[in-house]
């Protein structure tokens, strides 16, 4: 395959980390879906394909644009439970939150909500027309005939496989006979597809108040997670307005808090005013002009961003011209400024989708880490997310534990309107990695014009943490230059070469749409992913 010749289309483009989310995708266009309708079938395919990456039992966010209207988002983001307060772990005597295990699911898994919300508004604004049991087809077939397994499951199922074996339900759902499944096995998820089935005939809201929330409740109390059937009965997905940046080549749109877009957003209207088109875009002095922006934009992160309610600062006025050319002028073009740590790892998928009329979506789904808590549900076959380890049980941080409190995301799902008028959906999965690589893609198609796909397969970096590693130094894939990587450690910076397409810098897509209606897209040969098109 080449890695740098994008896809085309003209009726209907979709980019997954998994070629048959993107398929199940375009299937639901030709039957006459919208993107709205296309991507919840994605959704619920990568949720039983990719099942290392993200689960219906972890968390999503939407970004969506219709032609003639401004951009509108759905936060689908789980809070704490009602009992997940500091005293509850403390008298387990613990003193922070686990990783793993019963405890560690604290939160309220809030994707099908997001699904069911944006549902709403394709029928009632986009004339959407498809049954959930078409929606859900594809991922049924998947879960009750099995999948192949992918390179990317083996591998991240064998490196974490010391945390994840004896979590509840793990080993007989993922190890199958008791060892980790071999690339290209067959993998089957009999109870998954049952759930699956069930909310094709009850309907999503099943999930949080009908049958099989109580199921789900009674199987989380067994694992000892703190979540009951009442938090599930609270808990509903919620309409934002995006937060926007303005931009010398248009608008750029990401997720409000208590996601990380405002960082993704910040970080590219500093390189914005450093002029990062002026670079070269396999140069030192871009991809240091890159990571000097991500300092900037990660102090004011882990200053501010938080879930709202709790927040001191409004979200958009972190993207204020003066602010971000303030933050611009604290970087010094020739040497590297220090650097402590990160925020760590993320399991995530990131999907688009842009139908023929134009209307995009830009989405992502998540468990956290890999296979979130480990746990998975007796009866329904659900692995639940471990979002709420993020919450810290110091009265002093950030983040502290609070029932009823979302937690901090590094998720964050991108949607551009260029000037001209393209429209671009873009994103990727990899916790502190992902505004990094937002930045890459965004400016390399934006900025330097790059296609999707050479923009996507590009020599990437990656400063810090991110899922599947703990060092905090500028990791460098292997196919940058020699003189690039000399010239950013005579700059100061502590590098890192890693592999030459490394799934350690994320797994990144973009979809566009220019005014003409022609559809360029490009999917991450780190992943396993694909574009489809029409």
């Amino acid at each position: 395959m080449r890695t740098d010749t994008a896809a085309w289309g003209v009726r209907g483009m979709a980019a997954a980390p998994h070629s048959l989310a993107a398929q199940s995708a375009i299937a639901v266009l030709r039957d006459g879906g919208n993107a709205i309708e296309a991507m919840v079938a994605a959704a619920a395919s990568i949720a039983v394909v990719y099942p290392h990456m993200n689960s219906i039992g972890g968390d999503a966010f939407w970004l969506i644009h219709a032609p003639g209207e401004a951009p509108r988002a759905i936060d689908a983001c789980g809070a704490a439970a009602a009992r997940a307060t500091p005293a509850f772990y403390r008298e387990q005597g613990l003193d922070a939150i686990p990783f793993r295990g019963g405890v560690a699911a604290n939160t309220v898994a809030g994707t099908l909500s997001g699904w069911a919300l944006a549902l709403d508004y394709s029928r009632e604004a986009l004339g959407g027309r498809l049954p959930l049991s078409r929606l859900l087809a594809d991922a049924i077939h998947y879960a009750r005939n099995g999948i192949s397994v992918t390179r990317s499951q083996h591998a991240v199922t064998t490196a974490k496989l010391a945390g994840l074996r004896g979590q509840p339900g793990f080993d007989e759902t993922f190890l199958g006979s008791g060892a980790v499944p071999a690339e290209g096995s067959l993998f089957l998820q009999p109870r998954l597809a049952a759930t699956l089935q069930q909310l094709a005939s009850a309907g999503l809201e099943d999930f949080y108040r009908g049958d099989l929330a109580r199921t789900i409740a009674r199987d989380l109390a067994a694992a000892g997670s703190p979540l009951t059937i009442d938090d599930l009965r609270q808990h509903r997905a919620g309409w934002r307005k995006p937060l926007a940046l303005a931009h010398s080549r248009g608008t750029v749109y990401n997720m409000t808090p208590p996601t990380q877009g405002a960082v993704s957003l910040m970080i590219l209207g500093i390189l914005d005013a450093l002029e990062v088109g002026t670079t070269e875009p396999f140069g030192a002095d871009y991809v240091h002009l890159c990571v000097e922006a991500v300092k900037q934009a990660f102090g004011v992160r882990d200053r501010h961003i938080t879930d709202p309610a709790y927040m001191t600062v409004e979200a958009q006025s972190l993207l204020a011209p003066e602010r971000l050319r303030g933050l611009a002028a604290n970087i010094d073009r020739r040497r590297a400024a220090p650097w402590g740590a990160g925020k760590g790892p993320a399991d995530t998928v990131w999907m688009g989708v842009i139908d023929g009329a134009g209307r995009a979506v830009s989405f992502i789904q998540s468990l956290y880490h890999e296979y979130g808590a480990g746990i998975v549900l007796r009866e329904s076959g659900v692995n639940w997310q471990n979002r709420g380890c993020s919450f810290s049980l110091d009265e002093r941080a950030l983040n502290v534990l609070r029932p009823g409190r979302k937690p901090f995301h590094t998720l964050n799902p991108a949607l551009a309107l260029l000037d001209g008028g393209t429209t671009m959906v873009y994103g990727t999965m990899g916790g502190d990695g992902q505004p990094q690589t937002q930045s890459a893609v965004f400016t390399r198609c934006a900025v330097f014009g790059m296609n999707p796909q050479a923009a996507i397969s590009a020599p990437r970096w990656l400063l810090g943490r991110t899922w599947g590693d703990t060092s905090d130094t500028l990791k460098l894939e292997a196919r940058f230059d020699p003189a690039v990587v000399e010239d950013l450690r005579l700059r100061g910076h502590a590098v890192e070469i890693v592999g030459a397409y490394d799934e350690v810098v994320g797994h990144a897509g973009a979809v566009l749409r220019d005014e003409s209606g022609v559809l360029r897209g490009g999917s991450d040969p780190r992943s396993d992913g694909g574009v489809a098109a029409w």
